[in-house]
């Protein structure tokens, strides 16, 4: 479901701590609020080493991987000769950033996905070349990566970073999908920003996110507003405003979420322990999905029961040293005895009742939804006011896909529940009773009749 599922032992640990700790507002120094503080100190240099970061890095808290980007695309010094370089295979969260560009006169340039979403990385180098910078100064420009496809499973060569950066683009990694189950090292990657949420990493807390990033590149943005936590002192009435002295606070509104960051370097030690051997798991379960989801047929017709759109790995790993050329989700859609598409409600419904969760939809993702089901045509003719049915009644269906993520705490018994219930949609009997509890539960409510007695 894009978040991981968080384990018993973090929560255990943290409700210790809490139990035993009382805390305060980091922006004081009595007693609670130094213990804050040091759990913050803490956490920022457990993020540091998690992911491999030179002292030149520091960390922002935000409220997640979102907050993180939009914190770049509101602060970065775009104008009019600025060029804003990004994946058509991304998220909403790195799509939004263009209006910040558009706002102060840049450019956007998309780089074409493939079929299978990503992108091809002889075709991103031409577009980054193309669109290269006069100067740093003159045309401050941005190249947006994302790491791995929410929608697509697509992972993209994260050469391209240092590539651009030698352009003269300054580059912002979207970390959400890859980090939770790769190994990420900002000493082989040198990337001025890169976010990350961290309950899709491991589970627990929702509310924190991070921009791991460079201090000499927060000193490059411009932050539009100030608020609590951010300054140091502010003229009132007046204009003077002396931001905080240390950078990360400069970015950081109000008070962070100091109760969580002791959970945080608890769950950062937590998924350092397992990381090393999660790919090699993960790509077994994957294997085993996608295989036996390809060999489902219809027992009447033979036709297949689902299609695969995401990208499939290209191989299996056979030790823990390697790393997936793909993510580990399968985005697919399901396909009636003729050869339609089942609407996605359907699936997503049929599914909730025997208590498995799925995800329909575009995924935040419409870039790679596009691509892996063929509507780039259609993406288009969309006009400004367009509504998601508008869009659906022009094709003439449910847009979107079934996606099946798997992640730290996924077994083979997930995998096998899933395979079941794909099964079953393959045999006439079974998915008749599906269906017709799906249209059962579409239907209002009855109206009881009103009686007056006299």
């Amino acid at each position: 479901m894009g978040g991981s599922l968080y384990p018993e032992s973090l929560i255990r640990v943290h409700a210790a701590f809490l139990h035993g700790h009382t805390m305060g507002n980091t922006h004081s120094i009595n007693p609670c609020s130094q213990v804050s503080s040091m759990c913050a100190r803490e956490a920022r240099e457990a993020v540091l080493s998690f992911f491999n970061a030179s002292p030149e890095y520091t960390v922002v808290f935000t409220a997640n991987a979102t907050g993180a980007l939009k914190l770049v695309g509101e602060s970065f010094p775009f104008n009019e000769h600025s060029r804003y370089v990004l994946c058509a295979d991304s998220h909403n969260s790195v799509h939004g950033i263009r209006r910040f560009a558009a706002r102060r006169g840049a450019q956007v340039h998309y780089i074409d996905t493939t079929p299978h979403g990503g992108l091809d990385e002889i075709n991103a180098k031409n577009v980054l070349v193309l669109q290269k910078p006069e100067s740093r100064t003159l045309s401050p420009s941005l190249f947006a990566l994302t790491a791995q496809s929410n929608i697509s499973s697509s992972k993209n060569p994260l050469s391209l970073v240092e590539y651009a950066s030698s352009l003269g683009y300054y580059t912002l990694l979207d970390a959400a999908a890859l980090a939770p189950t790769s190994i990420v090292s900002l000493e082989d990657l040198p990337v001025d920003a890169m976010a990350v949420s961290f309950y899709k990493m491991f589970g627990y807390p929702t509310g924190v996110g991070a921009l791991i990033v460079k201090k000499s590149f927060l000193e490059k943005l411009e932050r539009p507003w100030f608020a609590g936590g951010t300054v140091d002192v502010v003229q009132v009435p007046g204009t003077i405003v002396t931001m905080s002295q240390d950078l990360h606070e400069q970015f950081e509104d109000g008070t962070i979420n100091y109760l969580t960051l002791p959970a945080i370097t608890d769950g950062l030690r937590f998924l350092s322990a397992y990381l090393p051997f999660l790919p090699l798991r993960l790509s077994c379960l994957m294997h085993h999905l996608t295989t036996s989801l390809s060999q489902l047929r219809h027992e009447n017709t033979g036709s297949p029961v689902v299609r695969i759109l995401s990208r499939l790995p290209g191989q299996v790993l056979k030790s823990f040293s390697e790393e997936a050329d793909t993510g580990s989700i399968v985005s697919l859609i399901f396909l009636s005895p003729s050869g339609a598409m089942i609407p996605n409600s359907f699936i997503e419904y049929a599914a909730s009742v025997r208590r498995i969760s799925l995800r329909t939809g575009c995924v935040c993702n419409p870039g790679g939804a596009a691509a892996i089901l063929g509507l780039q045509d259609d993406m288009q003719q969309l006009y400004p006011g367009v509504t998601l049915k508008d869009f659906e009644d022009a094709v003439g269906r449910e847009l979107g896909v079934v996606r099946i993520s798997l992640g730290l705490a996924t077994t083979f018994q997930d995998v096998w529940t899933v395979l079941q219930f794909a099964a079953a949609m393959g045999k006439e009997q079974s998915r008749q009773v599906m269906w017709d509890e799906w249209l059962e539960s579409k239907k209002p409510p009855a109206t009881p009749s009103s009686s007056l007695d006299l």
